[in-house]
């Protein structure tokens, strides 16, 4: 299926390399900030991450208050929490560091300035939403590309399930990308939002909605990942293969915002709604997995042998489609095994009997599963619960 209308939504302003955070004053200077609401979390603080960019909104000489009271993977109540603490402040900026939920509770909070509209209301509703107040994303980890999405994922207890809302009025203004910020993200971390952030270009590569804009991104960023990310979770001085993953896992954002994701995606949602498995761990079992069912389809294995052409540069010579894509899903599978991300969802307390429920909740998230080259039956989604069951 091919696309005659695409489009490529960016931040107005994206800041890499050496002392990027060293932009904060000017960018809070342009906008004629008075009062900044900063977006973090208690972990981000007590590494002293957070210390970076404090620094800066110092130097700016501007009142700021901070938010730091964040739950990891949080439930749409626990952001109307955060959300409710910060309205009615009179804040004109948000600065956001951490990682995906931090910086999705930001965006909806950028958003949501006004008493018309909850979250709960967003999830029903997502397109009502306007901007209200300008906002920098800064990650913390390398992998949710939440920075450059226009999506916020939150779950919904009441469904056991989690929901992405998506409105373009959610798009960062402003994005830093300072590989500071990851030296020291413990090596699960760096290995899960890693593989979140692989599996964003491979899927968004394959996706029914891809086109020339989000092909541009999704294979670069694929290249990138596939050939840094096991130095960037292993040795933590490795401080260019760092923002090489960064500058990826913002491709790869870019990426979800011309094209979308898949079917790992899709099955990953009730792991996350349910079990609380974190997102990039769930992603991670499922891929290879999901490539697998997927390269049944020759179409499919023809995208995976054009971005293994574009992603190895050894010195192994493949001649056809089906052996290039035997191999690219046999590397990121070596790759999630290096990263020793886990591939049992028994560990997470899920039983045989859950089988059933998870089919049924997996197939429900049809805004990412209508992507998908391959039609993902009940039995499809049996079969690749039960491969990491």
């Amino acid at each position: 299926m091919s696309l005659e209308k695409y489009s490529l939504k960016l931040p107005k302003a994206v800041f890499s390399g050496t002392d990027s955070m060293d932009n904060i004053p000017e960018i809070l200077k342009q906008n004629g900030v008075k009062k900044v609401a900063a977006f973090t979390d208690k972990g981000i603080r007590t590494l002293g991450l957070f210390d970076l960019v404090e620094e800066q909104l110092k130097k700016a000489e501007l009142p700021y208050d901070i938010y730091d009271d964040f739950p990891p993977e949080p439930s749409y109540q626990a952001v109307q929490k955060v959300i409710d603490q910060f309205k009615g402040k009179g804040y004109d900026f948000i600065v956001a560091c951490g990682g995906g939920s931090v910086m999705d509770t930001a965006k909806l909070a950028s958003i949501l300035v006004t008493d018309e509209y909850g979250v709960k209301e967003l999830l029903d509703d997502p397109k009502r939403a306007k901007k209200c107040v300008p906002i920098l994303t800064i990650p913390t980890t390398a992998g949710t590309g939440a920075e450059c999405t226009p999506n916020a994922i939150v779950g919904v207890p009441e469904k056991e399930v989690k929901i992405g809302i998506v409105n373009d009025n959610m798009m960062s203004d402003y994005v830093i990308l300072d590989a500071r910020l990851i030296k020291n993200l413990p090596r699960k971390i760096a290995a899960s939002t890693g593989v979140d952030a692989m599996c964003h270009c491979i899927e968004c590569f394959t996706s029914n909605k891809s086109n020339p804009f989000s092909d541009t991104f999704a294979l670069r960023g694929f290249d990138i990942i596939m050939n840094n990310i096991e130095k960037a979770c292993d040795d933590p001085t490795a401080l260019t293969e760092k923002n090489n993953m960064q500058i990826a896992a913002f491709y790869g954002g870019v990426a979800i915002t011309a094209s979308g994701t898949t079917a790992v995606h899709a099955l990953s949602y009730p792991l996350g709604g349910k079990y609380h498995v974190a997102h990039g761990v769930s992603n991670a079992m499922l891929l290879i997995p999901v490539m697998n069912m997927n390269a049944e389809d020759p179409a499919f294995r023809a995208k995976l042998a054009a971005a293994w052409d574009v992603a190895y540069h050894g010195e192994e010579r493949l001649a056809t489609v089906d052996e290039k894509a035997k191999a690219l899903i046999d590397w990121m599978d070596r790759i999630v095994k290096h990263l020793e991300i886990p591939t049992d969802l028994k560990e997470f307390g899920v039983k045989p009997e859950d089988l059933d429920w998870l089919v049924e909740a997996g197939l429900q998230q049809q805004r990412l599963l209508v992507n998908n080259m391959k039609q993902v039956t009940a039995d499809d989604a049996r079969k690749i619960y039960q491969q990491v069951m």
